[in-house]
């Protein structure tokens, strides 16, 4: 069974979570410093890419605003480049882009849940 893609937006949004509690209070000397932070912190976007790789294009398309091109490419440079991530550009996509991105993924939820609430109601008065 195909798993539905409102979870893998979800798994976008946890990703995101994390990695705001992740650096949290700290900053970008901190964080490079820290193996276990920016480790984790690198997962958590491998996650996000991976996660987008599984939202239909309809959805890509109606929410066009995303760079989900530049999200994957960012993964795939991650997950593929083991011995040359640039942390100085991870930490710019987690302080300035990632703020930016959290509520289009939480427009796309809420756009799943209204679209969901709709049907209800077309059954309802059939």
């Amino acid at each position: 069974m195909k798993r539905d893609y409102k979870l893998f937006v979800k798994d976008i949004l946890d990703a995101i979570d994390k990695i705001e509690q992740f650096i949290k209070d700290i900053n970008y000397q901190e964080f490079i410093q820290d193996d276990k932070t920016s480790t984790a912190v690198v997962k958590k976007i491998e996650i996000i890419g991976e996660a987008i790789k599984n939202i239909p294009g309809d959805v890509k398309a109606k929410y066009s605003n995303i760079p989900w091109r530049d999200i994957v490419g960012m993964r795939n440079k991650i997950s593929h480049g083991y011995f040359g991530i640039d942390y100085e550009i991870v930490w710019a996509v987690i302080k300035e882009k990632l703020p930016e991105l959290k509520p289009m993924f939480h427009q796309i939820l809420g756009g799943i849940k209204n679209r969901k609430r709709e049907k209800k109601g077309e059954k309802r008065n059939e």
